[in-house]
């Protein structure tokens, strides 16, 4: 039998880019595809052509929805990459988000460098495009936390809450050949908005992130926050402005929380505006409300006590936006990213730098290479499309915001795993916290440790005896998780924000042979999946809704289905669910339906 490989394609050497190939007899799957961030060697690599053909590659695993474990997915698709991408729903539903920000980004940075004149390429092009984005979000695949999921062929995977962002996760991937363990991004065991994470089952193999393997959080000493509070206190009085660079996903909603906690408590002004200025960010808050009532927030969170902050301002449009770059009052501003690395927070860190009465306040781990680590070591001057501005503001860090595990946290999760891994491949972290956080596993844990080399290729090759999962079947997985596929079209951009896809553009479902029966395979799947959203109709239209696409599905299983009354079979499902699409599940099932006829063609 041939033996299962594993090439580290990124976050090896570095703590962005995390793609992690893994080669087995007759498949091969890649368990996230991020984009490489920081410093210029490193991101230069997002230009390189990817190791092996993406149309090589048979399906993809995401452990969350950061750009460095997503980023990276529109362009294996433009190049060739059509295949299932297997994720939480969380996961899917904020890399949509994700995705089609980056996509727009990419668009709008390659066209100010080509009329800036800045680029070294003419023409200046994107990595990819929104209608890259378009073509790789129909692709995601939910799969529920907690279960083992078939994927074929003796193949099974488990995701296990990783407790950093909504839907992020620890992936168990089992195979004949033996079974692997990727830890994704660790959060702290007490986030401060999700539930805690939880402990994967052992495998003989486990790579685990270092991005803190070579610190500890600070404990807080006196009031929670105070560096924040007390940036903002005196910023106010002397007539600046606060910017807060926060990622869009997840660090934006922790933000909000200490804000809302600090005002209540009178340690800031109560009166002061709050912005949250980036498109991202709006959609995620909307998602992250959605998830109270799935259950994935800490029972202790009321949402509402910081998503309706008074004096809260979510700004989508672009001139909007322009102006918060010189408000008329002083105030608060949160926008993404949170490494400074693009996103709005540039424009407004090129205006409000030179202003020595504004202050800049860092929430969290700042990568080398990035804007935000060379602001934090004192740069003086900063350049902004092609020209340089003084660093005048004042620049401050709370360091309290971090949801990334330290050394302690991540030693305990690998301490906790049963039965105890044979090796352990330390991941995703600067060399020094990579090579720090390895020595304290041998030290403390007397395990067998490898940092590995970006492109390093190993045998994975059990020597004991260990159990793969029990994977039940898809359907009943999916059931016994109250998880909803997510809706099979890009999360739309605001309209100040427009784009107009290539001539040609298609919209895809999946990976859709050219062949009638693959064809078919594809609509029941898709009904298979609006099935699943039934309960989360009204009761009034459940018994309506569930018959007429039971009805379509034994049509579509049936022998040589007649794709006139398929198609007809459709329009009623889609006519009954309309009735009921300002719900999650009408949503969910009529974006489903709708794709029918471009499967058919």
């Amino acid at each position: 039998m041939a033996a299962m490989s594993l090439t580290f394609l990124g976050a090896a050497g570095t703590v962005t880019g995390s793609k992690y190939l893994v080669d087995l007899p007759g498949r091969r799957i890649l368990v996230d595809a991020g984009m490489f961030q920081g410093e210029k060697e490193w991101r230069q690599m997002n230009w390189a052509d990817f190791p092996v053909p993406p149309s090589s590659i048979d399906e993809i695993i995401l452990t969350h929805a950061h750009a460095d474990h997503c980023g990276y997915l529109p362009a294996l698709v433009r190049d060739g990459f059509k295949g299932p991408i297997w994720c939480t729903y969380g996961t899917a539903k904020l890399a949509s988000i994700v995705l089609m920000d980056a996509g727009h980004l990419q668009e709008k940075e390659a066209q100010y460098a080509q009329e800036g004149g800045y680029s070294k390429h003419d023409p200046a092009l994107p990595l990819y495009t929104v209608a890259d984005v378009e073509k790789t979000t129909p692709l995601f695949k939910v799969v529920p936390f907690d279960a083992d999921f078939d994927l074929g062929k003796g193949i099974a995977i488990r995701m296990t809450r990783a407790g950093h962002i909504l839907g992020s996760a620890s992936v168990t991937l089992s195979t004949p050949e033996g079974s692997v363990l990727f830890s994704g991004d660790l959060g702290r065991i007490d986030h401060p908005v999700l539930r805690p994470r939880g402990t994967p089952p052992g495998s003989p193999y486990v790579l685990i992130e270092s991005t803190y393997g070579d610190r500890e959080h600070p404990d807080a000493k006196g009031l929670e926050h105070e560096a924040m509070a007390d940036a903002v206190r005196r910023t106010i009085a002397r007539g600046g402005s606060v910017l807060i660079p926060a990622f869009a996903i997840d660090r934006t909603e922790i933000v909000l929380k200490a804000l809302t906690e600090l005002r209540e408590a009178g340690r800031i002004p109560v009166d002061v505006p709050i912005y949250v200025n980036s498109p991202m960010a709006v959609a995620a808050l909307a998602v992250y409300r959605e998830a109270e009532g799935r259950g994935e927030l800490r029972d202790d969170i009321q949402p509402e006590d910081f998503f309706n902050l008074p004096n809260l301002r979510e700004i989508t449009d672009a001139e909007d936006s322009k102006k918060l770059n010189h408000p008329d009052h002083p105030s608060i501003i949160i926008s993404s990213s949170g490494m400074a690395t693009g996103g709005r927070v540039l424009h407004h860190l090129e205006a409000m730098l030179p202003d020595k009465r504004n202050c800049v306040i860092f929430t969290g781990y700042q990568g080398v290479g990035t804007r935000g680590r060379s602001l934090l070591e004192g740069m003086k001057q900063m350049k902004f499309r092609g020209r340089y501005v003084p660093v005048k503001a004042e620049i401050v860090s709370d360091g309290e915001f971090s949801v990334h595990a330290d050394a302690s946290d991540l030693i305990d999760w690998l301490r906790d795993l049963s039965p105890q891994p044979e090796t352990v491949f330390v991941t995703h972290g600067e060399e020094g916290s990579s090579d720090a956080f390895a020595a304290k596993v041998r030290n403390e844990l007397g395990l067998t440790v490898v940092v590995p080399r970006y492109k390093e290729k190993v045998t994975l090759t059990p020597h004991g005896t260990w159990a793969p999962l029990s994977p039940v079947a898809r359907g009943g997985a999916e059931a016994a998780a109250a998880e909803l596929p997510p809706t099979p079209r890009p999360v739309p951009h605001p309209p100040s924000l427009p784009h107009t896809p290539s001539p040609g553009a298609k919209f895809p479902v999946r990976n859709v042979a050219d062949t009638h029966a693959d064809d078919i395979d594809e609509i029941a799947v898709i009904l298979e999946t609006a099935i699943g959203q039934v309960p989360f109709l009204p009761e009034e239209k459940q018994a309506e809704v569930s018959e007429l696409l039971h009805e379509l599905l034994g049509l579509v299983r049936g022998e040589s289905p007649d794709l006139g009354a398929v198609r007809e079979g459709v329009n009623l499902a889609l006519y009954a669910a309309a009735g009921a699409v300002e719900t999650p599940g009408g949503q969910s099932i009529v974006a489903l339906l709708a794709h029918v006829p471009k499967v058919l063609g």
